[in-house]
């Protein structure tokens, strides 16, 4: 792609901005040079790479490559054996901590199994962590190494402070003892790396040593005295020896690294190119561009695209397209409306997808693959070169049919403008015809009404232009493709206050022809705003539509979760009420059981009577949530039953036989089975039941005898020659019988045997509720063949 054009239509502030959003410096360098491609394979390949890492900032957010470095220089020592410095060294190590955060950034979670173009980039990234453990362990900051680095350089420190302390011991004596009265101060100094002592000028034949300084007044000397020489010498021969152990402690951390040259290398190319991706991935984001849709068929269709360097919440998206049905387009319209800024987009967009980034556009967006993209745009005159502004154009002009071919996209701004108007239309509407009759995608901005004409009559074609208010007398900035534009000159003019003699008589200075031409674009035009208009109120139309569906929805989305409710609940109540009635059943039968033993008869009818009552209330409750609806039943009168009558409580769905007589309210008992409820005439309707009332005369009669029975209880129950099972169920029902006759106590014959019998029998009397105690019986009661049973009084 030619330089020219990258400036022209803005590609490098493009760049500039994308430079931002890397973190690094490597990284910004691949940005700033960035340039498109026209290879649509890499194309879609490193668009790709922006979408997949626009996906993960939506997923993790995003990612610092801010400790990547260039490495070259550092390669490049290693490579030849050179030893690094602790910053360097330390640069490394960051820059390997970088790179084992990125790729467990990139690493996927435990659930998510698809892959997508970046992970190979990531997988490829070795932290290298040994490597970077061991530089933090030896090298504490850029200007400290850690004694831990070696055990000789732990000796030698060890030692220049065991030398240190001695000095300062020595020093220290003389400072507070006999040479106290020759020091200008008790204290102790350094000169160059030597400890010295501040002595008096005229004393200076009492310490004997080396003079290392005086003051600016010569009144003190800076005298080492001969006593610490050699300790003092000892410490620069051990700070000596420190520092060639560093040197050994930096070498062999170099030549660790130098092991994994590959590995640094092949980190630093991928953690840079990464960064560039994440640069782009960003600024889509930041633009909130999607990735367009490549084919190498010229054809290019951008949706709502927005210009990348404008306010996007300012910016009016345009649609336009090209190269199926037409191959040029020529926009017409005003000044400041929007011509210009559109021949940039399309350009400019173009050349950020070929470069593989995001466009402001519309998703489904479409663009072609174009070898090169020519244009000429904006005034270029040059005074040094004494050219005119339709001089530059011309020059401009002349290159681009030079180099121009079918896949090639051009861009031209006031074709054929700076000249006579005659003469630049001809000359317009020659060259555009010369690009079209040779099938170069070409869009073109003109103020001469001789170019809407040629469009409006040559095939392939188009007109468009840029709509302006007249009423506001502000452009909107929206392209209209297929309607040609209008300069609007008088219509601005009237506005603007031009009073109407002039407008009509420059009116009459057009000819007919070209009055005629405007009525018509006036009517098309007047047509478009009207067909406009109804589109926008339809578009109102099906929006309040749909707006009444999502509300319908919604409504019946609430109705359905009521409903559920409600069956959630009526089942939860019904599970209750049969639980209830569970109950009460498994009540009844321990009742009736108790009855086969002989239970007096008062007793059962107490228990009778609270099984029916508690019937009754559960009834009631009933009767009340749920009201018969009028109209659902025939209402009995209290004529048309009598006893004994088979009717069905409509409230409870049960059946049964009618006890008595309705009162003055209409209440009445109805026997159901065993149990009797009451309820009122209205909540009655009768039902044919022939055997009703014989199995209620078997039913009593069966338990009447039963009960009878249970008065003739006996206080001893012989259980020998039953199996365990049988005996406890003939054990558990005397028991019960026996209980009920009020028996203190009873004997349990089970016999002596193996005492399997016994031990059951014993079993069965510790859960039994009723029994206070039983043994064994006695000598001359059956001895262990009998047990005695105590009950509960």
């Amino acid at each position: 792609m030619n330089e020219k054009v990258l400036h022209v239509l803005e590609y490098d502030k493009i760049v500039d901005k994308l430079s931002t959003f890397a973190t690094s410096e490597p990284g910004k360098k691949m940005c700033r040079e960035l340039l498109p491609s026209s290879d649509i394979r890499e194309i879609d390949r490193n668009l790709k790479k922006t979408d997949a890492a626009i996906s993960r900032i939506f997923k993790k957010g995003s990612v610092s490559f801010g400790s990547n470095r260039e490495l070259s220089g550092y390669l490049k020592a290693l490579k030849i054996g050179s030893s690094l410095d602790a910053p360097q060294l330390l640069h490394i190590a960051g820059f390997l901590d970088n790179v084992n955060r990125v790729k467990s950034y990139g690493r996927a979670d435990k659930d998510e199994e698809t892959r997508d173009v970046l992970s190979d980039m990531f997988d490829g990234l070795e932290p290298l962590t040994p490597v970077a453990s061991e530089i933090r362990r030896c090298i504490i900051s850029e200007d400290e190494i850690s004694s831990d680095a070696s055990s000789t350089l732990r000796s030698i420190r060890r030692d220049i402070t065991l030398t240190g302390e001695k000095i300062h011991g020595q020093l220290n004596k003389m400072v507070v003892g006999s040479y106290r009265s020759y020091l200008q101060e008790p204290v102790v100094t350094m000169r160059g790396d030597r400890y010295c002592i501040p002595v008096k000028a005229e004393y200076k034949g009492q310490v004997s040593g080396i003079v290392h300084d005086q003051s600016s007044s010569g009144s003190t000397l800076f005298i080492e005295p001969s006593v610490i020489v050699e300790l003092n010498n000892k410490l620069r021969e051990l700070a000596g020896m420190e520092k060639a152990e560093i040197d050994v402690i930096l070498a062999r951390l170099s030549s660790e690294a130098a092991d994994y040259l590959t590995a640094l290398s092949d980190d630093a190319k991928l953690m840079t190119e990464l960064d560039f991706i994440f640069a782009k991935a960003s600024l889509a984001l930041d633009q909130e561009a999607i990735t367009p849709i490549f084919n190498q068929e010229h054809y290019f269709n951008i949706i709502k695209g927005r210009h990348p360097l404008l306010d996007k919440k300012k910016a009016v998206p345009i649609d336009v397209y090209a190269g199926k049905d037409f191959d040029m387009i020529i926009i017409t319209g005003p000044n400041t409306g929007g011509k210009t800024v559109t021949l940039k987009t399309v350009g400019l967009l173009t050349l950020m997808g070929q470069a593989g980034l995001a466009i402001p556009a519309a998703d489904r967006s479409e663009l072609s693959v174009f070898e090169e993209i020519y244009a000429d745009i904006g005034d270029e005159q040059s005074i040094e070169q004494s050219l005119s502004t339709f001089s530059s154009h011309m020059t401009n002009t002349v290159s681009i049919l030079e180099n121009a071919d079918e896949n090639s996209l051009c861009l031209f701004d006031e074709l054929g403008a700076g000249t006579d108007p005659t003469e630049g239309a001809a000359l317009a509407i020659s060259i555009l015809n010369h690009l079209h009759e040779r099938g170069i995608r070409t869009l073109a901005t003109t103020h001469y009404s001789e170019l809407k004409v040629y469009a409006l009559t040559t095939e392939g074609i188009q007109n468009a232009s840029c709509e302006f208010d007249v009423e506001s007398l502000r452009p909107t900035y929206r392209l209209l493709i297929g309607i040609p534009g209008k300069s609007n000159a008088f219509a601005i003019s009237k506005r603007l206050g031009l009073s109407q003699e002039i407008i009509d008589a420059a009116g009459e200075q057009i000819s007919q022809d070209n009055r005629k031409f405007e009525d018509l674009l006036t009517d098309l035009e007047n047509s478009r705003v009207t067909i406009e208009n109804e589109r926008l109120e339809i578009e109102k139309y099906k929006e309040e539509v749909e707006k009444l569906k999502e509300e319908l929805k919604s409504k019946q989305s609430r109705l359905d979760e009521s409903r559920d409710k409600i069956l959630r609940k009526a089942n939860e109540e019904a599970r209750q009420i049969l639980q209830e009635a569970k109950d009460t059943a498994d009540e009844t039968i321990r009742t009736v059981r108790k009855a086969q033993a002989g239970i007096p008869i008062q007793e059962l009818e107490k228990a009778r009577q609270n099984v029916g009552a508690k019937i009754s209330d559960k009834n009631s409750k009933l009767s009340i949530k749920n009201k018969p609806q009028s109209g659902s039943h025939k209402t009995l009168k209290p004529s048309q039953i009598k006893l004994g009558d088979s009717v069905r409580i409509i409230s409870m769905g049960l059946k049964g036989t009618i006890s008595s007589k309705p009162d003055k309210d209409g209440n009445l008992v109805v026997q159901c089975g065993i149990m009797k409820s009451r309820a009122n005439i209205n909540d009655l309707e009768l039902i044919k039941d022939e055997g009703g009332k014989e199995q209620m005369k078997k039913f009593y009669g069966k338990y009447k005898m039963d009960i009878s029975g249970a008065k003739n209880i006996g206080t001893e129950l012989n259980l020998i020659g039953m199996n365990s099972a049988d005996a406890i169920a003939e054990l558990d029902k005397y028991l019960d019988s026996a209980y009920i006759s009020h028996l203190p106590s009873v004997r349990i014959v089970h016999g002596k045997g193996s005492g399997i019998l016994r031990q059951a029998v014993h079993e069965h009397l510790k859960s039994a509720p009723y029994v206070k105690s039983f043994k064994l019986g006695e000598f001359g009661e059956g001895d262990s063949g009998v047990t005695v049973v105590t009950f509960i009084k």
